[in-house]
Formats: C-alpha cells, sequence, structure tokens
C-alpha cells in the first residue's frame, strides 16, 4: 500500500488550487493539458470560468451610467471549437449619448515545450463595424489558435441608459464550467426580473449599502439631475439590490431542426425598468400592464402622432380611389399603392425613423414610417385599421407587459369581420402573408383609445409544394426525367425573396450541387413577380448511378433525389416547441420507367400515418402498371407550432415517414 504523506497532501491540494485560480493570467498547466469536458465529451470547447458583473457608476457631471464588466476563460478542445474564439458586443451608437467598449485584454495560452506561452491580441485585431445609424459591433477573434488552447479575455461596456438592462445570458452553446453573475442596482431605479430558459436559475438576492458624493446647487434640489447657480459638496447614502447566480456545469444549449429562435430557450434574466425615483424628486412609474405599454407606445411622438399626418398623401389617395366605395377592393387598393411606392431602408422598430411624412417624400422608409403611413391612409379612406406591434422571431417572444419586447409594427384592417394583417416593407407580401420574420407567436393590435388586443401570428392556411416527377430508370442506375413543382404561398414567397433577384445561371448551378451530379436543361419558371399566384417550375435533369445495380437485380428508392434520409428530430427530449413557420402540405406523385428487361420484384407496402390531436398525416401509396410504377408521398402539417410534450410522437412519426421513403424497390431481370 502507498504511504500518503503530509507532503503529498499539500502538493495535492496546491494543484487543486492552481485549477481552480481563475485570476486573469494565471493559467494552469491542468487546463493546458484538459482533452475534453468530462460531462460533455461531445462539446468542441468549454467555458472554464466566466464572471459578469453589472453595477451603476456615478459621475458628478454626467449622473449615473450602467457599467458591464465581463471577463471570460475558455478551453478550445478540437478546431470546431476555434468558432467560439470570436466576440461580438453590439453597442447602441444612435442617441445623443453613446455605449461605449474598453479595456479589452485577452491572450492565447497554447502548451510549448512543456511550457506555457501566451500571445497577445493586438488593437489590429479589433474591429468596429458600424451596422446601422443605431448600432455598431465590436468585434476580436483571438490569435494563435490551436487544438488545446485557453483563451480568455474581460472587457468594460458602459452605457449612458440607465434604464435600459442588456439581457443577460446565461447559457451557452458550449458547457460552462462555473459562472458567476451579479447584478447591482440602486433603489432609485426598480426593475422587474424575467428568467427565461428550461434551468433552474435562481439568484441569490441581497443589500449592500452605497455612497456617493455629488455637487449641488443652492438654488435647485438635491436631487441628482444637473445644477445650476453655486454648488457645494453633498454625499447620499443608499441601498443597491444585489442578484447573484453562481452556476457550475451549465449544459450547452442544443439546437435542433425547427426551432423558432433558439434564443428564446436560452438561460438567461432580461430587466424590465418599473420604476424611477430620486432623492427630493418625483418618481415615474414605467409599471407594465399590456393597457399602460399600449398607451404608452400609442402616445408617442414617433407612434400615434405620425397617424395624425394626412394631408402629406390625401391628393394621391383620392385619384387612387376615384369614388371606389368597396371595402375589400379599397383595402387591396391602398396595401399595393403604398408597397410599390415605398422602399424598405432596413430599419426595423415600432417608433417611426424619418416620419411618414419625409418617408413619403423619399418613399423611402423604416418598418413604422412605411406601416404607420399604410394604417393612416387606410383610416382615411374610412377603413377600420389599426397598428399591431409585433417581436420578431430573433428578437424573442414577450410573454410578459413590456415596451421593449416589440421591435416591429403591422398594419390591420377589419374585412368582412375579420382583421386582416398587412406589411407593406417587402415587395412580395400580400394581404394576409407577412414576412416570416414576423409569425412569432402573438402581436398586440393598439388603438387610439388605449385598448389593446392579442392578434394571432401563426398562420392557419397550408403551404403547397406539389411535385410532379417522370423518371426514366437506365438499366446502369442512371436516371433522366422531368420534374414540375408548383410553390404555393408561404413556399412561394420564400422563392420570390430568395431568387428574385439572383440569375438564373446561378440559381440553377445552386440546385444542381444541391442535387449533387443533376445535370439541368430546358428550365422555366412562372408567375415569379406574379404575386397571389403559385410560382411554377419545369425542367428537364439526368443523373448518374441513382440506382445499385447487384447481379441481375436493381434497388432504389423510389422518389430518388426527393427521399428524406434522416430524421430532423435528434434529442431524446427537447422541451422547447417544433416550429414549423407555417402549416404544410407537401406532395410527391413520381412515375418511374422500368428499363426494358425487367420487372418488378418488390414494392414497399402503402402506409398511413397520422399524428396525435390531427396535428399532421403522411401518405405512402405505390400502384404498379405494366412497366411503370407510380409512387405518392402526401406530407401534412397542420399546425405551424407543436408543443413541447408532443416532441416524443412528432420524432416517432418523422422516423417513420424516413424509414418509408428510404425502403427500396426492387426490379428483377425478365
Amino acid at each position: 500500500m502507498k504511504k500518503v504523506t503530509l507532503t503529498s497532501i499539500l502538493c495535492l491540494f496546491a494543484i487543486t488550487l492552481d485549477a481552480q485560480n481563475y485570476k486573469f493570467g494565471k493559467v494552469s498547466n491542468e487546463e493546458l493539458q484538459e482533452e475534453r469536458y468530462e460531462k460533455d465529451s461531445t462539446a468542441s470547447a468549454a467555458v472554464l470560468y466566466r464572471n459578469v458583473d453589472v453595477h451603476y457608476n456615478y459621475d458628478i457631471s454626467e449622473g449615473f451610467s450602467v457599467v458591464k464588466d465581463v471577463y471570460e476563460r475558455i478551453k478550445i478542445y478540437d478546431k470546431k471549437g476555434f468558432d467560439f474564439a470570436t466576440v461580438k458586443e453590439m453597442l447602441y451608437i444612435g442617441g445623443t449619448s453613446k455605449e461605449n467598449f474598453s479595456s479589452l485584454k485577452a491572450y492565447t495560452y497554447n502548451m510549448e515545450g512543456g511550457k506555457i506561452e501566451k500571445v497577445k491580441l493586438k488593437n489590429s485585431e479589433v474591429f468596429s463595424k458600424e451596422l446601422s445609424k443605431y448600432y455598431k459591433e465590436e468585434t476580436f477573434t483571438m490569435p494563435n489558435l490551436k487544438e488545446g488552447s485557453v483563451i480568455e479575455f474581460q472587457y468594460k461596456v458602459t452605457s449612458p441608459y440607465t434604464y435600459s438592462i442588456d439581457e443577460i445570458l446565461l447559457q451557452y452553446d458550449i458547457p460552462i464550467k462555473k459562472q458567476e453573475v451579479k447584478i447591482t442596482i440602486p433603489e432609485f431605479y426598480v426593475f422587474t426580473p424575467r428568467i427565461k430558459g428550461y434551468l433552474q436559475a435562481i439568484p441569490e438576492i441581497s443589500t449592500a449599502n452605497k455612497k456617493i458624493n455629488y455637487t449641488s446647487g443652492d438654488k435647485s434640489s438635491t436631487g441628482l439631475g444637473s445644477q445650476t447657480g453655486s454648488y457645494r459638496s453633498r454625499s447620499i447614502d443608499y441601498k443597491a439590490k444585489v442578484s447573484k447566480f453562481n452556476m457550475e456545469d451549465v449544459p450547452a444549449l442544443k439546437e435542433e431542426a425547427y426551432v423558432n429562435n433558439m434564443n428564446n430557450y436560452r438561460a438567461g434574466v432580461n430587466y424590465e425598468i418599473q420604476f424611477v425615483k430620486f432623492p427630493n424628486e418625483i418618481g415615474k412609474s414605467y409599471a407594465a400592464t399590456w393597457e399602460s405599454v399600449a398607451k404608452s407606445i400609442y402616445e408617442s411622438e414617433n407612434f400615434g402622432k405620425q397617424l395624425e399626418f394626412t394631408k402629406y398623401f390625401k391628393n394621391d389617395l383620392k385619384s387612387l380611389l376615384n369614388g371606389e366605395t368597396d371595402e375589400v377592393k379599397k383595402a387591396a387598393m391602398i396595401f399595393k399603392f403604398v408597397q410599390d411606392k415605398m422602399n424598405w431602408n432596413n430599419y426595423p422598430g415600432k417608433f417611426t425613423d424619418e416620419g411618414v411624412k419625409e418617408a413619403y417624400k423619399k418613399e423611402s422608409g423604416s418598418v413604422a414610417d412605411i406601416n404607420l403611413m399604410l394604417v393612416a391612409m387606410l383610416k382615411t379612406s374610412g377603413l377600420d385599421a389599426n397598428p399591431v406591434l409585433v417581436s420578431t422571431r430573433d428578437n424573442g417572444v414577450p410573454l410578459f407587459p413590456t415596451r421593449d419586447g416589440f421591435n416591429y409594427v403591422l398594419a390591420s384592417v377589419m374585412l368582412n369581420g375579420q382583421n386582416v394583417l398587412l406589411d407593406a416593407c417587402n415587395k412580395y407580401t400580400e394581404p394576409g402573408l407577412l414576412p416570416t420574420t414576423t409569425l412569432n407567436w402573438f402581436g398586440r393590435m393598439v388603438k387610439e383609445d388605449g385598448t389593446s388586443s392579442v392578434v394571432s401570428m401563426m398562420p392557419e392556411k397550408k403551404s403547397k409544394t406539389i411535385t410532379y416527377l417522370n423518371i426514366d430508370l437506365k438499366p446502369n442506375g442512371d436516371i433522366s426525367g422531368k420534374e414540375r413543382e408548383t410553390l404555393g404561398f408561404y413556399n412561394a414567397f420564400q422563392f420570390r425573396n430568395l431568387y428574385n433577384n439572383v440569375q438564373e445561371e446561378s440559381y440553377l448551378e445552386k440546385k444542381e450541387n444541391l442535387f449533387d451530379g443533376m445535370e439541368i436543361t430546358n428550365y422555366s419558371v412562372k408567375n415569379k413577380n406574379v404575386i397571389g399566384k403559385p410560382i411554377v417550375e419545369s425542367y428537364d435533369f439526368t443523373m448518374e448511378a441513382q440506382a445499385d445495380v447487384i447481379g441481375d437485380k436493381i434497388y432504389f428508392s423510389p422518389l430518388f433525389f426527393h427521399t428524406d434520409s434522416e430524421n430532423p428530430f435528434k434529442l431524446e427530449e427537447r422541451s422547447y416547441p417544433v416550429d414549423f413557420v407555417y402549416p404544410r402540405h407537401d406532395k410527391i406523385t413520381a412515375i418511374i420507367n422500368i428499363p426494358e428487361g425487367f420487372q418488378i420484384a418488390s414494392v414497399p407496402d402503402n402506409l398511413n400515418l397520422g399524428l396525435p390531436k390531427n396535428m399532421g398525416t403522411f401518405k405512402y401509396k405505390t400502384l404498379q402498371k405494366e412497366n411503370q410504377l407510380q409512387v405518392v408521398v402526401d406530407l401534412i402539417i397542420n399546425q405551424a407550432v407543436i408543443p413541447a410534450n408532443d416532441y416524443v410522437p412528432v420524432k416517432d412519426f418523422f422516423r417513420m415517414v424516413v424509414e418509408k421513403e428510404t425502403e427500396k424497390v426492387v426490379l428483377s431481370k425478365i
């Protein structure tokens, strides 16, 4: 038995301390030699330690500011982990004051010849990119990356916007071994924290005593605003609320197919301002109910006020309608007029940018400029129209009353007892068909009287893809044939947005690469610019080696290159919904002409599948006619979004779809 000495115990203790030393610059040999994350061997990288400290600073001349100090140490296990060595911070620069990125220190550590070598990030390797007139992005990528590297960086973000605290993430796409997140908020600011995601993230709450020194004028109050007149020094003791998230072994957020926006399900905390009151000043309430949210947004100069301006379009509107009285026709004419006239400047947002009058003059504007203009024209024509607040899919789902949760605005008009949603910013939308980015659970209609109501953003109409194939199968396994594909509703909308401005040659090259080895000839497409009609594509094709020839038999999947060969759902369990964006109906009819000298030996059995609760169906049917085989595959998904508790039957359903589509037809020589 090996003797355990005091010396060995002390050495082990020292190693343990060294391995857990998260002081900047103190990277250990053990961290560099670590080959994998033991709790997730699939991880290409892991955060060894993360510290985020959000707090308020007070400056005599500027007042309060919000400061975020970030420190992270990350282990790179393999080349896929290199992606996590690029860091991005988005800063708001659209106001009179700007957010600031500073105090960056960053190093990459590698083990070279038994010694730790570190390389510093140079200032020239930090890039600032203006995303719009409102935002810029600071980006850096760590230098000298290798498999096994450890990287660490720290920086500071300072914001003058004290009523707003950016969302603080508590979960990444890679595991986090240990993280300490602290948020300290002065008693003058009352926020409601909203914890999101499926992890148990419960903060430890405490109170800290704080003091600020400031100068006030004799002629003004003893509040914390700017002062005039003579000055004298003062101090205020106050309390701050401290929230700490101390978490270990935070699992990576695993992405899977058909997810709205993974960030909706990523653990994190949002802070919504509720009340602000400085000493000896009248407080201001931001307490959010849906009614108060609707009222405050509508009363904004850059929202409801814009609907009052009508003079700039009145002559054009009168000429356009020319006495038309039918409400449906009037709405369609006004929508088409605004859609054709206006050009979106790529600025989203619920508040106007240029303002409706200036945007109309320039024929260009933001989402709010264009769609509030549309609402105003509809109302002026005598229609019941209102704006609808929306959060886009990349902005999350506003589950609680919030001003900041909405970042887009649509138009709504009542026609034949139904609200029809409109978005004139995209050239390929139509009444009732919106950009897919806005199809995000629900919106909120706001009215002039301050009331609001929920509006469903989930489409109910199915979008069809109907495919017809006529295929000649050759004895050597090659195929040639014709395809006609008809795309309806959202499928046609997606096609127009993706490909209408792409050269046909480039598009066909991409399509041929998608179906590896395909050669396309005699291509034609109909209705590319006829909004409301389906897209119809037709072409001839040839492909080599699409069937397996073994001895005197030929084996092939009858849908060939249209076969779904992999189940998109791989997780055993899933905590977030399955989001198909919109209901869909995909039908393929394939006629395969059997090569001369062969006969059908066996075909897959017919199959009818159904999802519970009428969520969807799948039908597979074959029909033999002399030297022809006809296969019809019909897949219908009735719901845009399927709840997480129905994930297992959906996963099993698609497993059986894949199994059936990959079954082989067998031909034998006569």
